[in-house]
């Protein structure tokens, strides 16, 4: 089985982290002067980087290489989604004070964060206002509102934002390339268009539609507006140029057209 492309194209290094240069380039000085805190908060949309850069970071604190297929007893990943009860968190404090195995530091990653129960986050709360000397946190999460402030006080605060359409773009045409099969300029911009600034999606997108595109044939524009439902772009012009209009057919028309073509009504309204 061949491996999914978004997770061959992970990035490993804080270098090959695209679009979020406002991150990367603090806690790369961070990281060469030494000064390490003892918790961190990565929050932003999904497919962003959260995940990719928590795990090189917890690589780079123990001054390790990262291997996205490797593990290390000292860095521990955790999902909140599914271990979100006080007794999870009450396990991990115990576990955090034993010393690490080999690594400097032992780092707990603890993604969707925000699932965390009010007694889970105060049992957290408290481990962050005395941490061990040996531990670091790195928190992930899409939704930093759902935080008690008591725990975004006590944390570095990162923002990661959608990647931009233009990076996106000419990221998927490298893959493309590097995968053995040609994409036009414009197929890869309607995907990264409708990734809505998710990797994780544009990456998948193109996964999904690469068995499209053949030696001879590159994936076009076209073939990605049939097979991810996104509507003809004239007849979403016609559509932008009827409002404001009294002429109700006229509308009902264009509807028509967009329902005959296949385009999903919940599609066409991100578009």
């Amino acid at each position: 089985m061949s491996q999914a492309l978004y997770r061959k194209y992970r990035s490993r290094s804080l270098d090959e982290v695209l679009g979020q240069d406002h991150v990367t380039s603090i806690l790369r000085r961070a990281l060469e002067q030494g000064k390490i805190a003892h918790a961190y908060l990565l929050t932003g949309p999904r497919g962003v980087g959260k995940t990719s850069v928590a795990r090189i970071l917890a690589h780079e604190i123990n001054h390790l290489p990262y291997n996205d297929d490797a593990s290390n007893l000292d860095i521990i990943e955790i999902d909140a989604a599914s271990n979100n009860g006080v007794d999870d968190i009450r396990a991990l404090r115990e576990k955090a004070q034993v010393a690490p195995v080999s690594a400097p530091k032992k780092v707990y990653i603890i993604d969707e964060v925000h699932m965390l129960s009010k007694s889970a986050f105060n049992a957290l709360l408290k481990t962050l206002e005395e941490p061990p000397e040996h531990v670091v946190f790195i928190l992930a999460t899409t939704d930093a509102d759902r935080l008690p402030a008591t725990i975004l006080s006590r944390v570095q605060q990162f923002f990661f934002r959608p990647i931009p359409v233009g990076i996106m773009t000419k990221q998927l045409m490298n893959i493309a390339k590097k995968e053995g099969f040609a994409i036009e300029e414009d197929a890869a911009r309607l995907i990264a268009e409708r990734s809505r600034g998710g990797f994780r999606d544009g990456i998948s997108m193109l996964d999904q539609l690469s068995i499209l595109a053949t030696s001879d044939q590159p994936l076009t524009a076209n073939m990605v507006t049939e097979y991810l439902g996104l509507s003809d772009a004239t007849m979403l012009g016609n559509l932008l140029d009827s409002y404001p209009s009294d002429d109700n057919e006229k509308v009902l028309n264009i509807f028509q057209e967009l329902e005959n073509s296949g385009a999903n009504s919940v599609i066409v309204s991100h578009q």
